[in-house]
């Protein structure tokens, strides 16, 4: 099982690949702290027996340093022993807005967007290892 992480500042947009071909989106993290959703965020990687975790970094712009440092200093809180690899995650937030606005019925962005692009995450990762 691979698990995908995009991480942010409300919430934790969570992914799976059961079979490492296929990356379908999970419910998102509500993040009220970075210990509860570390702690959560563990849960859910143990409970789905994951091996792999691929987290999202953004790349280019203004704050990539800053929100790089955070999301990996989110990362070192995790109870994980299986590898972890990142991903660029540029423009997965754009891309899951347009597939998100596409699944709604109202043109509203629904629940799932940070899953989405947690998922479009994925897809990328996936798609460099084939």
């Amino acid at each position: 099982m691979i698990v995908a992480f995009d991480v942010g500042l409300k919430r934790i947009g969570v992914a799976i690949s059961p079979n490492g071909a296929l990356a379908l989106p999970s419910e998102p993290i509500l993040r009220k702290n970075r210990n509860q959703a570390a702690r959560e965020a563990s849960e859910f990687l143990r409970t789905r027996g994951a091996q792999k975790l691929v987290v999202g970094l953004p790349k280019g712009g203004a704050s990539e340093e800053e929100m790089e440092r955070r999301i990996k200093h989110f990362v070192s809180l995790l109870e994980f022993n299986g590898e972890i690899c990142y991903q660029d995650e540029s423009f997965s937030s754009v891309e899951a807005k347009e597939f998100a606005l596409k699944s709604t019925k109202k043109g509203g962005v629904n629940e799932k967007f940070d899953s989405v692009a947690a998922m479009i995450i994925l897809e990328r990762f996936l798609s460099k290892q084939s």
